[in-house]
């Protein structure tokens, strides 16, 4: 009868060490890769948020000039129009030319009170853009705090040989993907971190 060799326990311990050791890192360096799409979409939602603020103020800046203007407009016509009124002026040779400037005056009030539409509707646009990113960013800012304790908790369990802190390493980090996703995505809003 053949003699069976029976693997040396140690051995054995070892090389599972050897192995869990891999996976983890490996799976450490995948958290890393997520954290930083994190990292990089977070990024992008504030500089997308400020860009958006800024472009809205100025929006809003040009609607008040417009406003400005159509005001202007109006109080020259009105008081032309007043001058027309008046009975002993406004007769003579002058009349058609300031009932011309009356009209030229309405149709430039006309004119600014349209533009100043058109610009208050780009400037909530911009507004709603702000806002949307404003409300992606602290998504991605659990996300991060979340993969980087992951990361942390997973090079604990190498060095521990700790399957328990793998898994909790494990748990953060697919909370903080979901909520990289979800800070992509916005596909479910939590009312706690909005201040809105």
């Amino acid at each position: 009868m053949a003699e069976v060799e029976l693997p040396d326990p140690q051995e054995l311990s070892e090389r599972g060490e050897r192995a869990f050791s891999r996976r983890v890192a490996l799976t450490t360096a995948v958290y890393a890769v997520v954290l930083a799409i994190a990292s990089l979409g977070g990024n992008n939602a504030m500089k997308e948020m400020l860009l958006a603020q800024q472009q809205s103020s100025d929006q809003w800046a040009f609607y008040q000039a417009k406003v400005i203007r159509e005001h202007q407009y109006r109080m020259q016509k009105l008081l032309l129009e007043a001058q027309l009124a008046v009975p002993s002026s406004g007769r003579g040779p002058e009349r058609p030319h300031l009932e011309a400037l009356a009209r030229k005056f309405a149709e430039e009030e006309k004119r600014y009170s349209a533009e100043k539409k058109d610009i208050e509707k780009d400037a909530k646009k911009l507004e709603r853009e702000r806002d949307v990113n404003r409300d992606r960013d602290p998504y991605f800012d659990y996300a991060e705090v979340f993969l980087q304790i992951a990361i942390v908790c997973a090079s604990v369990s190498i060095l521990s040989t700790s399957r328990p802190m793998f898994w909790f390493s494990a748990s953060l980090a697919v909370l903080g993907a979901v909520s990289t996703i979800n800070g992509f995505a916005l596909l479910v809003r939590l009312p706690v971190l909005h201040g809105h």
